[in-house]
This record gives structure tokens, C-alpha cells and sequence, in this order.
């Protein structure tokens, strides 16, 4: 997807934790928690080759000069959108617990400001558990005497993940000026302590990868 990615030589347990849950198919999760808790540093290489991979520590040198340290991205996302909501108390918990207990997983969720006491409420998940997570969500939708509830297939997650993001400002606005500046349209946005992920249209996910790594200088570290 990116001709000029190149390896890292260092990457904190945090990190690549983060690039896991955000899509990277590199490490499983369980392994690096294991190793974090008992701060086992992994040397990650080709079964292959003699030449040295990537070392996973607790911490990596410089760590303050690099605010973003990979993109990852993930086309396994549907999204599910419940219309014109009634804004009170209690609905939210009625439909994550309904989605929860059908053994749905919810990722990214948004509601929108109500200015006529109802709401829209969109949420994520596998595409694997869209049908399932529409069925339910009809269902809630019909008792709530919600509106419509309406769904796309058509999207993805685009993310950037670093542990230098904790002590670096403006790096939202980077990304999401990068994004726009390749025409790429942002339907909703997550983040956590260490990353920032973008839900985008499906076919411009490639394109999004390959402008962030370019954009935060990924091509040259």
C-alpha cells in the first residue's frame, strides 16, 4: 500500500498494542500484553532471514522528537445509524445493551447535538456483525419509536498511532488538514491517549494511508 514504508527499529509495547487493536495484522494483542506487564522486550523478525527486525520495549529512545510512529487501517467496518432518537435519559444503554447481549462489538461511537429532542446515533463494527447488529438495532429502534435505521458497508478506519502524541500539540489538525487537502471526506472520529482514527469512504483508504505517511515524514525515519 506504501512503497516508501520502511521498518521501525524500536516500538513501545503501548504502540504496537494500539496498531492491533486499530487494524495492523502484525502482532496478537494477548502476547504484548503478556510481555508489558512483565516488561519483556520482543525482538520481532523474519523466520527467513539474518537480517535484525523490530525490538517492542516499554520505551524508545527520543521518543520526544517523534509525535506519529505507523498508520494502520482497517477495511472490516460497517456502519449503523439509528434515526430521529428520543433525547432522554436511557436510550443510549437500551441499544448498547440490546447490541452488547446480542455479542455485537460496538467501536466508534457518535450522536449528534439535539436541537428538536431527537437524535441521531451512529456506531461501528465488524462488517461480520453488521446483519446481526441491524436486526437488533431495528428492534430497539421500533420500541424507542425511533426513525429509520439505515447502514453502509462502504467504509473504513484510517488511524495514526504514536506514544510522542502525549507531549506534541496540533496533531489532529495535521491529519485532518492532510486529509482534506487529498479531497478525503471524514465521517466520524475516535481517539485514545495515543491515536486519532478517521472512518472514511472505503475506496479512498489507500489514498489516506499513503497521505498521512508522507504527511507526518514516515518516508524518512
Amino acid at each position: 500500500m506504501v512503497p516508501e514504508a520502511r521498518k521501525l527499529q524500536e516500538i513501545t509495547f503501548d504502540e504496537m498494542l494500539e496498531m492491533a487493536s486499530l487494524g495492523a495484522q502484525v502482532m496478537q494483542a494477548r502476547s504484548i500484553e503478556v510481555a508489558k506487564r512483565f516488561n519483556i522486550p520482543l525482538h520481532v523478525r523474519s523466520s527467513y532471514s539474518k537480517e535484525e527486525g523490530t525490538m517492542i520495549v516499554k520505551s524508545v529512545r527520543k521518543i520526544e522528537d517523534v509525535a506519529v510512529t505507523g498508520i494502520t487501517s482497517n477495511k472490516n467496518e460497517a456502519k449503523i445509524t439509528i434515526c430521529a432518537v428520543p433525547d432522554q435519559p436511557g436510550v443510549s444503554a437500551q441499544l448498547f445493551t440490546a447490541i452488547g447481549k446480542a455479542g455485537v462489538n460496538v467501536d466508534v461511537i457518535v450522536q449528534n447535538v439535539s436541537h428538536t429532542k431527537k437524535t441521531d446515533i451512529s456506531f461501528t463494527v465488524p462488517k461480520t456483525d453488521l446483519a446481526k447488529g441491524l436486526k437488533v438495532t431495528a428492534e430497539v429502534a421500533k420500541r424507542l419509536g425511533a426513525g429509520d435505521v439505515i447502514h453502509s458497508g462502504e467504509i473504513a478506519r484510517v488511524s495514526i498511532v504514536g506514544s510522542g502524541m502525549r507531549s506534541h500539540q496540533g496533531i489532529a489538525g495535521k491529519m485532518f488538514e492532510a486529509l482534506a487537502a487529498a479531497k478525503i471526506n471524514i465521517e466520524m472520529i475516535a481517539t485514545s491517549e495515543i491515536s486519532i482514527s478517521c472512518i472514511i469512504a472505503l475506496d479512498k483508504v489507500d489514498v489516506a494511508v499513503r497521505t498521512l505517511h508522507k504527511a507526518f515524514g514516515l518516508d524518512k525515519k
